[in-house]
């Protein structure tokens, strides 16, 4: 559109065209052009004003997705060294139980594995103050008279729970 209008302007310059008409219609298509052009760069400025907008929010949702994978990779490594200590404790937990069941008799331990699996992880509990630490329930009179007669190796058992009964210091006896 420049070049056009540089050349007509410079027709109309040169004094080529000498008809009336001819110098009116090519006055007309100056300014005809002279509107486009100025529309197009109109347009132009628009595009460019929302290119820069696009590229400023493109940079802001970056800086937004940088930031949340800093705390997405934080997490994950807070996460994997949970794991890493659970394992370590589960190692722990499982060398020590490999050696206290080395000192139970097999019979015993057959059973606190059937209790254990029947009642959901928890084979043996505490009775500390009369009470049943695995049922939460309290022993009757008859049956803490039955613990306290019963010899120190003797298995003793819930009536409510049918876990094992460990007697502590702490049971109430």
């Amino acid at each position: 559109m420049r070049q056009r209008a540089a050349r007509d302007q410079k027709r109309l310059d040169s004094g080529a065209v000498t008809s009336p008409k001819d110098l009116e219609h090519l006055q007309r298509e100056l300014a005809s052009l002279a509107k486009r052009q100025g529309d197009l760069e109109d347009i132009v400025l628009e595009v460019m004003e929302r290119r820069e907008s696009a590229q400023e929010r493109v940079t802001e949702l970056t800086a937004r997705v940088e930031a949340i994978q800093s705390k997405v990779d934080d997490a994950t490594a807070r996460r994997d060294a949970a794991f890493g200590e659970i394992e370590a404790e589960r190692a722990t937990v499982a060398k020590e139980r490999e050696l206290t069941v080395a000192d139970i008799p097999a019979d015993l331990l057959k059973l606190y594995d059937k209790i254990r699996a029947k009642e959901g992880g928890v084979g043996a509990a505490r009775l500390y103050q009369r009470r049943c630490e695995g049922c939460r329930l309290e022993l009757n009179i008859t049956e803490v008279n039955d613990v306290r007669a019963a010899a120190a190796d003797t298995v003793l058992r819930c009536e409510n729970c049918s876990r094992i009964l460990v007697r502590t210091p702490d049971s109430g006896l």
